[in-house]
C-alpha cells in the first residue's frame, strides 16, 4: 500500500456508484421466485450468499479495472473519478492484491453455495472470475475488444438474476430470464455512460471499447435503448403490480436529456452517478412489485 493511501481512497477506488449493479440482480432474482413459488420457498441464506459473492465479484473487477488500466498507462489522462494506481494513491501491487482478494472471497462464498445447492454453479463461478480479471487483465483484455458490455449483461445481469432466483428456490422460472435482460440492461447502460466519456482517451491509448468502436452519435443512441429495453423487460414479465417500476423513467427523463444532448467529458460524470440511481430506482420498484404480487 502507498504511503498516503487512506481508507477513503480505497473506498473511492472500489467506485461505490457501480455497486447497485451487484445488488438489484439479486434482490430482483430472489423477488422473481418468491413470487413464482412462495415466500416459503425462499431459502433466504442462499439470497445472502448470492448478494456477497455479487457485490465482491462487483469491488473485485473494479480493483482489477484499476491495476490492470494503470500499469497499461490506459488511466495516466482521465477526465473521471480518480484510480488508485494511475493517481499513484496506492501501489499497482497493492491494488492487484485487492482484486484478489476480493474475487477470492467471492469464489469462497460461492463454493460453500455451491456445495448446499448444485455443483453446476462451481462452472459458472470459475467462468465469471475468468471474465473478471480478463476483462482488463491478461494478454488479450477482452474489455479492449469491445466485448465488456457481453459481460457485464451476461454475468450482472442474466446471471446474476437467474442464478439468485435458482438459489433461492431451486429453479429457474422464465420470468427470472425476462427480468435478468432489464437487469443487465441497466447495468450495461452504466458502462457504457463510463466508455462514452472516455471515448477520446481510449482512442489515444488504444482501448477499442464497444463505445470507440462505434463512435459517439451511435453509442448515445445505444446508451438510450438500453434504458428503453429495461422498460420493456418489465412489461413482458405480464405482471401487474411489476408495472410500478416504470415510474423510474422520471429518474431516467434527465440523464437521457443529458447523453442526447451531447454531453462530453466531466459533464457525464453526473450521468454515471445517475444512471447508477436509475438502476436502484428501477431494481427497488421491480423488487417491490414482484413481492406484492407474490
Amino acid at each position: 500500500m502507498a504511503a498516503s493511501t487512506t481508507p477513503q481512497d480505497w473506498i473511492a477506488g472500489a467506485r461505490p456508484r457501480t455497486l447497485p449493479a451487484a445488488v438489484v440482480p439479486v434482490a430482483v432474482g430472489s423477488s422473481v421466485g418468491a413470487f413464482e413459488f412462495g415466500w416459503s420457498a425462499v431459502v433466504w441464506w442462499h439470497v445472502a450468499g448470492a448478494l456477497v459473492v455479487s457485490l465482491a465479484l462487483q469491488v473485485g473487477v473494479n480493483y482489477a479495472n484499476d491495476y490492470s488500466d494503470g500499469v497499461r498507462g490506459t488511466d495516466d489522462v482521465r477526465v473521471g473519478p480518480m484510480r488508485l494506481v494511475a493517481s499513484g494513491r496506492a501501489s499497482a501491487s497493492s491494488v492487484r492484491v485487492a482484486a484478489l482478494s476480493a474475487l477470492g472471497f467471492a469464489a469462497i462464498v460461492g463454493l460453500v453455495l455451491a456445495l448446499s445447492t448444485s455443483l453446476w454453479l462451481l462452472a459458472i463461478g470459475a467462468a465469471a472470475l475468468l471474465a473478471a480479471w480478463g476483462y482488463t487483465g491478461g494478454p488479450r483484455p477482452y474489455g479492449y475488444l469491445g466485448l465488456g458490455e457481453v459481460f457485464v449483461f451476461v454475468f450482472f445481469g442474466l446471471v446474476a438474476t437467474v442464478g439468485t432466483t435458482y438459489l433461492a428456490v431451486g429453479s429457474l422460472p422464465w420470468r427470472g430470464w425476462v427480468a435478468g435482460v432489464g437487469v443487465g440492461a441497466l447495468a450495461c447502460a452504466l458502462l457504457v455512460v463510463n466508455n462514452l466519456r472516455d471515448i477520446p482517451t481510449d482512442t489515444v491509448a488504444g482501448k477499442r471499447t464497444l463505445a470507440v468502436r462505434m463512435g459517439d452519435a451511435q453509442t448515445r443512441r445505444f446508451y438510450v435503448a438500453l434504458v428503453v429495453m429495461a422498460w420493456v423487460s418489465v412489461v413482458l414479465l405480464a405482471v401487474p403490480f411489476a408495472l410500478t417500476a416504470l415510474i423510474s423513467v422520471v429518474v431516467a427523463a434527465g440523464p437521457i436529456r443529458t447523453v442526447l444532448a451531447g454531453a462530453a467529458g466531466r459533464d457525464l460524470i453526473a450521468v454515471l452517478g445517475s444512471t447508477g440511481r436509475l438502476q436502484l430506482v428501477y431494481g427497488v420498484l421491480l423488487t417491490a412489485g414482484l413481492a406484492l404480487a407474490a
